[in-house]
């Protein structure tokens, strides 16, 4: 039998959730204000599993965490959220959560989680709990409210509390750096330095005594000693961006410095030793590069103890409304102007397009919008993506509101003399079959060749898109 304490002010809640396990394993009690925790798990050493909700009366929910692991460190607790806050995700996830979860959560997914809590709670629990030291937390510029978002934010509380190396992969402008910012603010070498090195900005030379520093006259130009990265970011963060454009002839010293914590400066002959957490990212495929033999193994292994994956602004679309609202009132403090309403026109537009450049485009667009507009509410021709509309055909089809027909029409009009004189009496065959090719061809690349995401977003059944596959020779 496994003792489950639940709290939340919302008993009828509570009792339902109870009521979704089996009174032959699971034993619940119940509390609904977080100030009677404490005592309770004092009191009760045979509790399994605390399911604790973020807001409660008196106390929140956060804090009554941050005292049941002062009490004991090995009792998991589920912290349960009706809103999403990737603030309070890395929080509770940074103050030894066992996991966060928002509401409303599939209820299979809570059993088996609780079920694999309860499990490791009668096998990992120490005689005596030590004490945990709480670190003010800062979440920088990470906005979201999206699945991806949230992940992200716990596995930020999870890694900052260790001094685990971490390599974060994504696109440019998906915001690696501030993920790694969050990392460092959120650890205990917070009062230290963050260092940034753009591995891809500086020649092979330059980023070693970037990293290293380097003795007077050790090449030329070097007229003065220069204390390196390393050097200054002891007891902090040293954070490498675009980490697969390093050569190897620097990465195999980098290699150096994260097995040993020791190093050179470029000509000298001093050992210095470094106490350094390394975060790195790229927006390369370093499996590739492994591959292609650009990229030593035993370093990449070094870097991805732990690895986050950003997503791409296409892949989160329900962020931007977010993402604009923020720029926006950054940019009317920047500006010292009011903050501008965004038409629902515009709003649109920028909910549509796929952001190639993700965050950081998108930011460009709402800055410059904010610089030209006029008038108190933003318009689809105050940023820059829709001055670009005549050559985008993504831009066109959100200005028609979905009506295709002109746009079709400036695709087929300049090559319908050349198709009339060519293939008479075959011109819509031809153009059909070409259109059908197009759209199959296009929706398999979009779900990286997922037929049944295909199938079902074309609204075609899997045989004939099958038959579409075969005959269109779509492999």
């Amino acid at each position: 039998m496994k003792n489950i304490l639940l709290v939340d002010d919302d008993r009828d809640l509570s009792q339902s959730l109870a009521n979704l396990f089996d009174p032959d394993k699971f034993r619940f009690a119940f509390l609904d204000d977080g100030l009677e925790v404490g005592e309770y798990v004092k009191e009760h050493d045979d509790v399994d599993l605390v399911m604790l909700d973020v807001n409660l009366p008196s106390l929140s929910g956060l804090d009554v965490l941050k005292q049941i692991k002062k009490i004991r460190t090995d009792l998991p607790v589920i912290v349960i959220s009706g809103f999403v806050s990737t603030e309070n995700a890395i929080e509770a996830m940074r103050e030894g959560a066992y996991e966060y979860l928002t509401k409303p959560f599939e209820i299979q997914k809570l059993i088996e989680m609780v079920n694999k809590a309860c499990g490791y709670s009668a096998k990992v629990r120490p005689p005596e709990a030590a004490s945990q030291e709480s670190v003010e937390h800062e979440l920088g510029e990470i906005i979201g409210q999206s699945a991806e978002i949230v992940e992200i934010a716990k596995l930020i509380g999870q890694v900052a509390k260790t001094d685990a190396a971490v390599l974060i992969f994504g696109e440019s402008g998906t915001g690696k750096e501030l993920v790694a910012r969050a990392i460092h603010r959120n650890s205990n070498r917070h009062n230290n330095g963050f260092l940034s090195v753009n591995c891809a900005a500086l020649p092979e030379t330059l980023l070693e005594s970037e990293l290293f520093g380097h003795e007077k006259g050790a090449f030329t130009g070097a007229y003065f000693k220069r204390i390196g990265k390393f050097e200054q970011a002891h007891k902090g963060t040293l954070f490498l961006d675009e980490i697969g454009d390093m050569s190897m002839l620097t990465q195999s010293k980098l290699l150096r410095v994260l097995q040993e914590k020791q190093f050179e400066r470029v000509g000298g002959n001093e050992t210095i030793t470094t106490d350094v957490r390394i975060i790195a990212a790229t927006n390369k495929s370093l499996v590739q590069c492994m591959k292609e033999g650009s990229f030593r193994v035993d370093l990449f292994y070094r870097l991805k103890v732990v690895s986050i994956y950003i997503p791409p602004l296409r892949e989160r679309k329900g962020d931007i409304l977010l993402l604009v609202d923020h720029f926006v009132n950054k940019f009317a403090g920047q500006l010292q102007q009011p903050v501008k309403k965004v038409s629902k026109k515009a709003m649109q537009i920028l909910s549509k397009y796929n952001w190639p450049g993700n965050v950081r485009e998108l930011e460009n667009n709402i800055h410059t919008a904010m610089v030209m507009s006029k008038s108190d509410t933003l318009q689809p021709e105050d940023f820059p993506i829709y001055s670009e509309s005549n050559n985008r055909l993504d831009l066109d089809l959100d200005v028609l509101q979905e009506d295709y027909t002109d746009t079709f029409k400036k695709i087929i009009d300049p090559v319908m003399p050349k198709l009339i004189a060519s293939s008479p009496g075959q011109i819509y065959q031809f153009l059909e079959s070409a259109f059908e090719r197009a759209i199959i061809s296009s929706c398999l690349r979009h779900f990286d060749g997922n037929q049944v995401k295909t199938s079902e977003t074309l609204g075609i059944s899997r045989n004939t898109l099958r038959d579409r596959i075969s005959r269109y020779e779509l492999y």
